[in-house]
């Protein structure tokens, strides 16, 4: 079995004859002379270390570390002059190594490279060399091992290609037919969403057995236990092992556990994760599977290098965490029209230009004669510099643990991971200066308990945002014996319609919920921390985990008992803002959608919306006045009936922009004469009416229309407006903002308000718009543009940065200290005095240009005095 912790020890400090020969168990060469390889007429420093089925195994470094080309040029030259079968690691002995393969393709050679950069835990570079390691009893009696087998073990490790998108393809095509094979579920959709959980409880699974954390480092922990049900019984795997492993073995401590030897040496975690799903107590006594679609799955992972590196260096080839949110947003969420995958370079700019600038912030300290001296910093850089024994202390135990961020379109948390990344590293600099530095497990569960909010109206990507933080607390621990029962974040991450709900409640028809929901949810937390009394003896464990699982059911019970009155109280301001519900009926003489019927709302239409209650749900946030930084990518839909999208799901041959308008009419007449497909369509209009109502009418909405040239503009209802004043709604005073939207909130006529509120109540302080035409955002069109905008709630905006017609994200990682072209509010309106619409300016000298024609007359202008020349 492999010793994890000395192989990562080996691979940290860069000693790899003691990687390969004590660990890995390959064998020291015959002639093990260092030699000297000139390439190119550059020296090459060539030591021969390990072989095994004469494959050579040769450590490289030279003065300059070589380039790809350079590589592959020592590699030529080796392979002619002194092995044909080798393994090469090129290094600088301290920062970083590149393991270097050739593939042989009939007369080609492919190389596979991959990267180990100082700093990493190894964990990437480690999943891939297990597959390297050689046991005594597989020797042959001169302790060797045949080449082909070696080779097949290299192409294992080495040969291949985890990038995101090619695992996509073959995932979404596997997903597909994996749907198929679950028997038990009547409806389509609930299909779909049970596959979306199953899948992302066995991809965290695989994660772990990758990182050696199961039943004694067992790296392929799953595909043996696959072959072993088997032995038993065939098409068993998933009611007589998974659901044990998902709910008696990581749902339960190991005391309480009914098939422990079934299981082997399997950690506690908790978290939510593996509680029994809603569709599971559902269906439960229905439901099966059958092998085979699990023995697809396991060999299209197999295919992939897995790792939970999700460090800076991490290699973007390898399937990490983050490809879980690419598919889902590209496969699981492609019927929302509106909703794109953010790239991390969007994420990464918006996280730092809101949470640096918010710590900034909360630091200074103005001139006090006599008090204290004032007190200020440029940039966050500067701040590390500069930590004393107080300011530290005050960060890591006042102000980060303070921080509250939200993304109200969290989807599946592409936002609130890099929101973590980002708090992570200002956390780790400044605890490193701290008398009790902490650890990195400690600091990203500080984060994701304190810091990170997350809402969405799809339940599943709530689910694949939670999995992510939970995999990112995973991948800080070094050793299965060091892992915790994962927090419970069920009152960060939610879903909800972020758009529909009470933004504020009137505490005191709540008290007896909230007082209930606090006192459990901090005896929950007590016990969740609890670890001693965990492990102490099986009787206390039993207690623990039953009343674990007990105060979270009654906590929720409790959230759903205040959801009833809340959700009558909502019921009464569409009854106060006199909205009825549209009933849209079918008109058989014309064969087409009729008058609609009107009729009050109920409570039931209520709860359909899915209301998120703010003031309820994240009412100790809105209490202290709102959230310090709210970062999202809205969807961008017009919020209205998408024939298209609801036809997806009872045609095969509808497809979003593969079909002419006249053939999806004919084939939306064919469907709409079956009287299931017809009810449900009716159905679905019928929830839009009384909803746009709403959107347009609730005073927390008031800037989504403004009155231009005598005429109200505005009646459309973009979600991404919507979501842009939600969000200013839900900032406190010198609250920040980083939002993604399209280019309509500095051009269209019906952003009008908006952009009034914008100038008047917030200080804009960055405006970069992007033309897709380098596919920033795939699916879109090329020529739509978009905004990456960042504004700070309670000031006013004279000037602002901004950039136009941008085509490549790394421009961001300067902008606005470099690329910026700063324009005032004074010359905009100047420039559209009746819509303030922001022209597209290419350089200053346009502004130059555009400043110096408003010294003249417009055409048209009407002046006084000025006497008519005939």
């Amino acid at each position: 079995m492999l010793n994890i912790s000395n192989l990562r020890h080996a691979i940290q400090h860069f000693d790899f004859p003691q990687l390969f020969i004590s660990e890995l168990g390959w064998n020291r060469p015959e002639k093990r002379k260092a030699f000297t390889l000139s390439v190119a007429e550059v020296d090459y420093d060539c030591l021969p270390f390990a072989t095994l089925g004469k494959v050579l195994v040769f450590l490289i470094s030279a003065d300059t570390f070589p380039q790809a080309k350079q590589r592959q040029a020592v590699a030529q030259a080796i392979t002619a002059e002194y092995s044909v079968e080798n393994l090469l690691i090129f290094t600088d002995k301290s920062t970083q190594a590149v393991f270097f393969w050739a593939k042989r393709d009939g007369n080609k050679t492919l190389p596979r490279e991959h990267a180990y950069f100082r700093g990493q835990s190894g964990d990437a570079l480690i999943s891939k060399l297990a597959a390297l390691s050689v046991d005594f009893s597989e020797l042959d009696d001169s302790g060797d091992l045949a080449l082909v087998e070696v080779l097949q073990r290299l192409k294992k490790a080495l040969d291949i290609e985890p990038i995101t998108k090619k695992f996509y393809a073959e995932f979404s095509g596997f997903l597909e037919s994996f749907v198929l094979e679950i028997h038990g579920i009547p409806d389509e959709r609930s299909r779909r969403w049970y596959a979306s959980v199953l899948l992302n409880r066995i991809m965290f699974i695989w994660f772990l057995q990758k990182k050696g954390f199961l039943d004694k480092g067992n790296r392929d922990y799953l595909t043996h236990k696959l072959a072993e049900s088997q032995t038993r019984q065939a098409n068993s795997f998933y009611k007589d092992f998974l659901q044990v492993l998902f709910f008696e073995g990581f749902a339960k401590p190991v005391h309480e556990r009914q098939n422990s030897a079934l299981l082997g040496d399997i950690p506690y975690l908790n978290g939510g994760l593996f509680l029994e799903h809603k569709l599971e107590v559902q269906y439960r006594a229905q439901l099966t599977i059958a092998d085979k679609a699990f023995e697809q799955l396991f060999l299209l992972f197999q295919g992939y290098s897995w790792s939970l590196d999700d460090s800076p260096t991490g290699n973007d080839r390898e399937i990490n965490p983050d490809v879980l949110g690419y598919i889902f947003e590209k496969y699981i969420n492609q019927k929302a029209f509106g909703a794109y995958y953010t790239r991390k370079e969007i994420t990464e700019y918006l996280c730092e230009r809101t949470i640096h600038r918010l710590i900034l912030d909360k630091v200074q300290l103005p001139d006090i004669t006599g008090v204290c001296e004032a007190r200020r910093f440029d940039s966050l850089t500067e701040l590390l510099s500069q930590l004393d024994e107080q300011l530290t202390h005050t960060l890591l135990n006042t102000i980060l643990p303070s921080l509250k961020l939200l993304d109200p379109a969290c989807g599946s948390g592409a936002f609130l991971v890099a929101a973590m990344k980002t708090l992570l590293d200002i956390y780790q600099a400044i605890s490193a200066k701290s008398a009790t530095p902490h650890g990195l497990y400690e600091i990203k569960k500080n984060i994701i308990t304190h810091n990170l909010f997350g809402v969405d109206i799809m339940e599943e990507a709530t689910e694949i945002a939670k999995l992510r933080l939970f995999l990112a607390l995973v991948a800080s621990v070094e050793k299965a014996a060091d892992l915790e029962p994962l927090p419970n974040i069920d009152f960060n991450v939610m879903a909800g319609n972020s758009l529909v709900g009470l933004l504020t409640v009137d505490a005191t028809k709540f008290e007896q919920f909230d007082l209930f929901k606090k006192e459990k949810s901090v005896r929950y937390h007590t016990l969740l921390a609890d670890k001693n009394r965990m492990i102490s003896n099986y009787r206390e464990a039993t207690a623990y985990s039953k009343d674990l699982r007990g105060l979270r059911e009654a906590i929720e019970q409790a959230r759903k008992e205040a959801q009833l009155v809340l959700n009558q109280l909502l019921l009464e301001e569409f009854h106060r803002l006199k909205i009825q519900f549209e009933q849209i009926t079918w008109d058989e003489v014309k064969n087409k959608e009729g008058k609609p019927l009107k009729r009050a709302l109920t409570i039931a239409d209520i709860e359909r919306l899915q209301p998120f209650h703010w003031g309820y749900e994240f009412d100790e946030v809105l209490a202290r006045g709102g959230f310090d930084a709210i970062i999202a990518n809205p969807p961008w839909d017009t919020f209205k009936p998408n024939s298209k999208e609801f036809f997806l799901d009872y045609s095969a041959i509808v497809s979003k922009n593969k079909m002419t308008i006249k053939e999806f009419e004919k084939e939306q007449e064919k469907l709409l004469t079956e009287p299931e497909i017809q009810t449900a369509w009716l159905d679905y209009l019928s929830q839009f009416p009384h909803v746009s109502q709403f959107l347009r009418s609730a005073p927390q909405f008031k800037h989504q229309s403004a009155v231009v040239n005598g005429k109200k503009t505005g009646s459309d209802v973009n979600l991404y407006k919507l979501f842009t004043e939600q969000s200013f709604n839900l900032l406190q005073q010198n609250g920040l903002c980083g939002i993604v939207i399209p280019s309509g909130i500095y051009t269209d006529l019906g952003a009008t308000g908006l952009r009034d509120l914008l100038f008047l109540k917030t200080e804009i302080t960055g405006l970069f718009c992007f033309e897709n035409r380098k596919a920033i955002f795939e699916g879109v069109d090329s020529r739509f543009k978009f905004v990456v905008l960042s504004f700070e709630k309670g000031r006013t905006t004279d000037k602002f940065p901004t950039a136009f017609m941008r085509h490549d994200l790394q421009e961001l990682e300067t902008f606005p200290a470099q690329g910026a072209l700063w324009l005032s509010t004074d010359l905009i309106k100047k420039l559209s005095p009746d819509s303030r619409s922001v022209m597209e300016f290419k350089n200053a000298l346009d502004v130059q240009i555009a400043e110096k024609m408003l010294q003249f007359p417009l055409l048209g202008e009407q002046l006084e005095n000025i006497a008519t020349v005939l």
